[in-house]
């Protein structure tokens, strides 16, 4: 179980920083010159950058992933309300909610683990 729950954050945010990142393909449109649309696929891929570094920072400090990953759901709620379909808010912000519990489940039951090991239980 410490496995699966040690790995399945960091898979399910591995895939969604892919989903994210599929949405910088639509810079490629055909309207403007090959260098311009690179360099906005680029900068379309920032967001996928920094959800990259947050994983890398995460992956050792689950305490990290938990209350950044809890936000970026609340805060993407927050800020693009009433803009989109509810679906919208279930497909962008429900991945980032479970990834941020499983973190902060992750991170609380590690820890509940070294104390026992401490007390001699284990």
């Amino acid at each position: 179980m410490n496995k699966i729950l040690f790995w399945a954050p960091r898979l399910l945010m591995i895939l969604f920083i892919g989903f994210i990142s599929l949405f910088a393909l639509d810079s490629f449109n055909g309207d403007n010159t090959y260098f311009k649309e690179v360099g906005a696929f680029f900068i379309h891929l920032i967001p996928s950058a920094i959800l990259a570094l947050l994983l890398i920072i995460a992956w050792r400090h689950e305490w990290v992933g938990a209350i950044v990953f809890l936000f970026l759901a609340i805060g993407y709620i927050v800020m693009a309300w009433d803009k989109f379909p509810v679906s919208v808010y279930f497909i962008i912000s429900g991945p980032l909610f479970v990834i941020g519990v499983l973190f902060g489940m992750n991170w609380f039951f590690r820890k509940q683990v070294k104390q026992s090991r401490s007390k001699g239980l284990l």
